[in-house]
């Protein structure tokens, strides 16, 4: 595996790669890597000629007050782990070259990033926007991959490269779930055992929500009234920032709509919720036409 930390040197390696044709797949991350991440790069792997993956925590994504310094890093292990995957690439730039002196050009996504996290993390889909649209620029990527556990982020994603006119296929993989559903996070390491056992209530939670969509009529703004109750009756969240039904395209929250309006369409369920010094998302994307159709 080739280790690469300055962007010419990336922009170089790449540019000989698709002079022969070859096809590039891309995973961008910020370390602390997981069975969800290696799920990616395993995809990545199975559907191009030469697999690349970023490390590199952004600090443009994070508030003042949010956990930029204590953000998980342990790039020995993570290095290990993409040697052994068979990555061809990693690319660990640092923030000096990402963002040189001067740096003064910020990518914008509209609607999208104010609405679900936006609304509690201003600013942070402008520097999740930037970053993608430079490792993009930087690594030419035929594909690039990114997690359903991260729904907005590569809504998001996907409207930049819309906009922006570049040439990468954006492909968004199924959410990778420890045992007891709880979706795989880097902050999951954040969790005290108790907190960790605790945390599980947000995916059943999610299937409950899913089940009443899926079954008799029912008010959408009773999915959230369950939603609510039941993430707020867990002792240990400590907050419950949003748990609704949401439009899976603009991400505005319809439980004021009924659910027939629906029924021939998609809902997004999604939750955030802090458990002591871990803010947890996760989401279910209900497809409520392949349930018509097999009725």
């Amino acid at each position: 595996m080739e280790v690469i930390r300055n962007a010419r040197v990336m922009q170089q390696t790449v540019k000989e790669y698709l002079q022969r044709g070859s096809s590039i797949g891309f995973v961008p991350t910020m370390g602390a890597l997981h069975g969800g991440h290696m799920s990616l790069v395993q995809r990545c792997r199975e559907e191009n000629d030469v697999s690349v993956v970023s490390i590199f925590v952004n600090p443009i994504q994070f508030g003042p007050s949010e956990d930029f310094s204590s953000y998980p890093r342990n790039t020995e292990d993570d290095a290990a782990k993409l040697q052994e995957a068979g990555v061809d690439i990693l690319f660990m730039p640092g923030v000096e070259d990402m963002y040189p002196e001067g740096f003064a050009t910020f990518v914008e996504v509209e609607r999208l990033s104010d609405r679900l996290c936006g609304r509690f993390r201003p600013g942070h889909f402008r520097g999740v926007a930037t970053v993608v649209t430079k490792l993009l620029n930087i690594v030419r990527p035929s594909r690039a991959y990114f997690g359903q556990k991260d729904y907005q982020q590569a809504l998001i994603i996907k409207q930049v490269v819309r906009d922006l006119n570049i040439e990468t296929e954006t492909v968004v993989c199924p959410t990778v779930r420890e045992a007891d559903g709880l979706a795989m996070s880097s902050r999951n390491l954040y969790l005290s055992p108790r907190e960790r056992k605790a945390a599980a209530v947000i995916y059943r939670t999610l299937c409950r929500a899913r089940d009443m969509v899926l079954g008799a009529e029912c008010s959408l703004s009773d999915v959230k009234n369950l939603m609510e109750e039941a993430l707020s009756a867990e002792p240990l969240v400590d907050e419950v920032e949003y748990a609704s039904a949401f439009d899976p395209e603009t991400l505005e929250d319809i439980c004021s709509r009924d659910v027939t309006i629906y029924r021939k369409g998609r809902v997004l369920l999604a939750a955030a919720v802090r458990i002591g010094r871990a803010r947890l998302i996760d989401n279910e994307l209900v497809d409520m036409t392949a349930q018509e159709e097999a009725a």
